[in-house]
């Protein structure tokens, strides 16, 4: 079933969606909006797959790099705290409770902010992912949800600036975030909150609904889906009907081998490090994970008042085994060798024993930024091996050694 119409390209639309302009070549490219802009040679020093330095933006976001040190700083990024929380009551329509929705809605209500840069599905395909500035707290419920798909967020910084908005939210993924970051300084905005979400493996819209199409017979009725902490992913559909199906029991080894393009196999910032807030789930057990990382993160959280039910997050169950056992499974697939796959007696097993022994709360968050980081060296090394010294950062390393990934000659960046 189409989505509904939530956008107009008229700037007076309280969701507006203005033209963009075509997308210059790239090589490893997601789409950020960048290259779409009047100047797209502003990649070479935005684009985190480049020659990314999160050290230096890191300090000059939140004041500080991250400290390795520091509990799960080295895993997650600069931070002032975390949160396992929950918006009371929950909104209709979210994908989790609508934490995000809401500060953007708050932003506008408060005057905080002129507009909010974000994303509304297509009029054609729910899915699709449609860059937007949204003006009115209101018009906040019309993008709630998960897209999937490349979406140039970033082309719209232009025509908003063009607009005349001087205070701006944008709710962004990492690759965004990135660049928005490395470019900030020079866009003239007086005000900037970035809410980020955590994300890895996007891929194309066209190649999500192949995948949908391996879960249920009637994948056009699939309004909602979501990879739960809970090691299992939750459908919902348009009768009302919900399912959810353990991971172990995806049809993953049915997708093409490169339906998850390298950039996304090869991100290196999980946890949107340099967002002022981060919403997800990873580490939330059930309800979404809040990583404040600056004074700006600590406004939006207070934005919610009463409405935030929260507490500290818990962790539960060890990494290293899953990890380890993710590592031989990438290294085989790397090489072109068929993974070995469970048995299927085992899989409902296994599956039943995970929510209850294998890593939850923050030590489920952790174990996915390091299968991640394992994902980064093992594919450039095999597909790029040129450019490694330039895209891994110093934290990635710190994060594959415990696992025997050790950097070879020429692949740790000097400097």
């Amino acid at each position: 079933m189409p989505a509904a119409a939530v956008y107009s390209t008229d700037p007076a639309a309280p969701v507006w969606a203005p033209p963009v302009a075509a997308a210059a070549p790239r090589g490893l490219c997601t789409d950020c909006g960048v290259s779409r802009s009047s100047t797209p040679q502003d990649c070479g020093r935005a684009c985190q797959f480049i020659r990314p330095d999160y050290a230096t933006l890191e300090a000059r976001v939140h004041g500080r790099a991250r400290d390795a040190g520091r509990p799960d700083e080295l895993h997650f990024g600069p931070f002032t705290r975390m949160l396992r929380a929950s918006l009371a009551p929950p909104r209709g329509g979210a994908q989790w409770t609508g934490i995000a929705t809401r500060i953007g809605e708050r932003l506008l209500e408060t005057g905080a902010v002129d507009a909010v840069l974000t994303v509304a599905p297509d009029a054609q395909d729910r899915w699709r992912p449609v860059p937007v500035l949204v003006t009115e707290a209101s018009a906040m419920a019309a993008v709630r949800g998960m897209r999937m798909g490349y979406a140039p967020l970033l082309a719209l910084l232009e025509p908003a600036r063009a607009r005349g908005y001087k205070r701006l939210a944008v709710i962004g993924i990492p690759c965004q975030v990135y660049a928005l970051r490395a470019l900030e300084a020079e866009l003239g905005f007086e005000k900037l909150y970035v809410i980020g979400t955590p994300c890895s493996d996007n891929t194309t819209t066209k190649n999500f609904h192949r995948f949908l199409a391996l879960l249920s017979d009637a994948p056009e009725t699939i309004t909602y889906l979501e990879f739960r902490a809970d090691y299992h992913v939750e459908l919902r559909f348009a009768d009302g009907r919900h399912q959810t199906i353990p991971f172990l029991q995806l049809p993953l080894s049915q997708l093409p081998p490169d339906f998850f393009p390298l950039t996304c196999r090869t991100c290196v910032d999980y946890t949107n490090v340099l967002a002022d807030l981060t919403v997800g789930y990873m580490g939330g057990e059930g309800e979404q994970w809040l990583i404040v990382r600056n004074a700006r993160g600590e406004d939006l959280v207070a934005l919610l008042g009463d409405e935030l039910k929260a507490r500290a997050p818990g962790s539960a169950g060890k990494r290293a085994g899953p990890v380890r056992g993710f590592l031989a499974n990438t290294e085989r697939a790397a090489g072109g060798l068929p993974l070995r796959p469970m048995p299927g007696w085992l899989r409902p097993i296994v599956g039943w024993l995970m929510p209850r022994i294998g890593p939850r709360g923050l030590e489920f968050a952790r174990a996915r930024v390091e299968m991640k980081a394992i994902e980064t060296v093992i594919h450039l090394r095999r597909e790029q091996p040129r450019k490694m010294k330039n895209i891994v950062p110093p934290q990635v390393w710190g994060l594959v050694e415990p696992y025997g990934l050790i950097p070879r000659d020429g692949e740790r960046r000097s400097g």
